[in-house]
């Protein structure tokens, strides 16, 4: 729940840090990486196979993906590859057969994802005989090729063609797999929306939470080329400065993960997604380059995914390699990279935005990450001389310290001079920008400058949230005690209520009071709310 007064932008070189090769820690957090299957036809250097994934690196992988039959059974999407019938290539037991090498490792099979649209998991889901129909398939294909549980990757219930009591249907339908899955000690996952409307409809949240063994949270496609201007795929945070609505200012990944918390998924269940590709756009006007900026087409396809709008992070970082001329802008708020070229721009993570989700998770006690998907990731070590250098710095960050959340200065209130490295990767060169005359911006929920001049909203994958806190507001010249200081401000004595401060004439305030969501307290050292029992002197706060 991003409720945020002032910022500064920033915009700093980029920074890499090169760590050692590593491997998820023995009781660590949990890696989870998806594989899209349909990357062993991706040509040269893009083409990834089941043999190319390390099974030490992740601690979960998923196989994406398999489908709906039309008579209710789970099917294999692409026989030819996924079985060995037929003098098939059998992917499935072969990406199984990896635990043979890591006996720790959990392979689980994947259905769904956006191709497969929801109308007919919906129709599914209504009739119990066809829901049984469905789970026997589902533990006799489990059985088959040795996988080790199941992730739903329904998108989603209630939407696409979908009806309101898929809400209550879908539930039916987990809490049948997880009874079903006991006896075997299997695996149920789901992959769920990162937007609130998207969220609300789709799934109730407490009876989810209380099935699932691990929820996870695709928190990506905030923005994209089915929008008609730039933006961030996926920001750790807001920028008040830009997100000049209420509902933009919820499409980053902190938004999101607090919204699963306060609805009350535990911390220990969610896994934090992460892409590990970017979305692109053709601008527009190649001079007007930065958020929000008019662009009316996608950037054209790269050379291994082939679509327009998308690049994996290998054909980012190969493409930066090649060309020495994109410039490169961080943004302090975000906490993640865009870069431009004339008139095309891409948003994307990088070693950096991603080691920096890490300490997130590790910070809030999460269940650990997930990447969509492996294959994208730098996997030959082509530009950094490492393999899989995204994931390996996930791996390093999560489970380090968990006192060093990553800061979000767009919250606290003060701004921030810009501090440019001048560390450049080995093997690149990336021209970047450094502010140098970076100017504040005062930022009201409604109002503020710099910024477009009318504020976008998102028709994209996530939807549109809204407000998860209740907001007023008043103007007044009299000293106030409860602002102490310009930003974020906590009530004196109720635990749930904040203020936003911001100073208004010689001795003034503007001040927007601000409750958190039912069940959680404002956090000063996080400058978001938590649940009571992580906010000393709030423990026993049951407002």
């Amino acid at each position: 729940m991003k409720l945020l007064l002032s910022c500064w932008i920033l915009a700093t070189v980029v920074h890499f840090s090169y760590g050692a090769a590593v491997e998820p820690k023995a009781g660590g957090k949990k890696m989870v990486c998806y594989y899209g299957s349909w990357a062993v036809y991706r040509p040269g250097n893009g083409k990834f196979d089941v043999e190319h994934i390390d099974p030490f690196l992740c601690t979960h992988i998923i196989y994406g993906f398999t489908g709906l039959g039309t008579d209710n059974t789970m099917i294999p999407l692409d026989p030819w590859n996924d079985l060995y019938d037929n003098w098939g290539k059998g992917a499935f037991l072969r990406f199984t057969g990896l635990k043979r090498q890591n006996p720790n490792l959990k392979a689980l099979i994947a259905i769904g994802g956006w191709n497969e649209g929801s109308e007919k998991y919906s129709k599914m889901v209504s009739d119990p005989a066809k829901r049984a129909t469905f789970l026997n398939s589902v533990v006799s294909f489990i059985q088959k090729y040795n996988f080790d549980g199941l992730d739903f990757d329904w998108e989603y219930p209630a939407s696409r063609g979908g009806v309101p009591a898929d809400k209550e249907n879908y539930i039916s339908m987990i809490r049948e797999l997880k009874n079903a899955f006991a006896p075997y000690g299997w695996l149920l996952t789901a992959a769920v929306s990162p937007g609130k409307s998207t969220i609300d409809a789709a799934y109730d949240i407490p009876a989810l939470a209380g099935i699932l063994d691990q929820v996870h949270v695709m928190n990506y496609d905030y923005h994209g080329s089915w929008e008609t201007f730039t933006g961030l795929n996926a920001p750790l945070y807001g920028n008040p400065a830009y997100d000049r609505t209420l509902e933009n200012s919820f499409l980053n990944t902190n938004w999101t993960i607090h919204y699963w918390l306060s609805n009350g998924v535990p911390a220990s269940k969610i896994i934090l997604g992460m892409p590990l590709y970017g979305r692109g756009f053709q601008l527009d006007n190649a001079a007007n380059n930065g958020f929000y900026a008019s662009a009316g087409n996608p950037i054209p396809a790269g050379p291994y995914t082939q679509q327009a709008g998308t690049w994996g992070y290998n054909e980012i970082c190969e493409k930066f390699k090649a060309e020495p001329t994109w410039t490169v802008v961080r943004d302090a708020c975000y906490q993640a990279p865009y870069a431009y070229k004339n008139n095309l721009w891409i948003g994307y993570d990088d070693e950096q935005s991603l080691r920096n989700k890490g300490r997130y998770i590790a910070a809030m006690n999460l269940g650990g990450a997930l990447t969509w998907s492996i294959e994208t990731d730098d996997f030959r070590g082509i530009c950094h001389g490492i393999p899989f250098i995204l994931t390996k710095a996930i791996v390093d960050a999560m489970n380090g310290p968990t006192n060093l959340m990553p800061s979000n200065p767009c919250a606290s209130g003060t701004p921030v001079t810009p501090s440019p490295v001048t560390t450049t990767p080995p093997t690149t060169t990336v021209s970047t920008v450094t502010s140098t005359s970076a100017k504040p911006c005062i930022c009201a929920p409604t109002t503020c400058s710099p910024g477009p001049t009318t504020a976008p909203s998102s028709p994209g994958p996530t939807t549109t949230p809204s407000s998860i806190v209740t907001s007023t507001t008043a103007v007044t010249s009299e000293p106030n005690a409860v602002c102490k200081k310009e930003g974020l401000n906590p009530d004196p004595y109720d635990c749930a209520i904040f203020y936003q401060c911001v100073s208004y004439a010689a001795n003034g305030w503007i001040v927007y009071t601000q409750r958190c969501a039912q069940g959680t307290v404002f956090s000063a050292s996080l400058n978001n709310c938590d649940y009571p029992q992580n906010v000393p002197g709030c423990e026993s706060y049951y407002g």
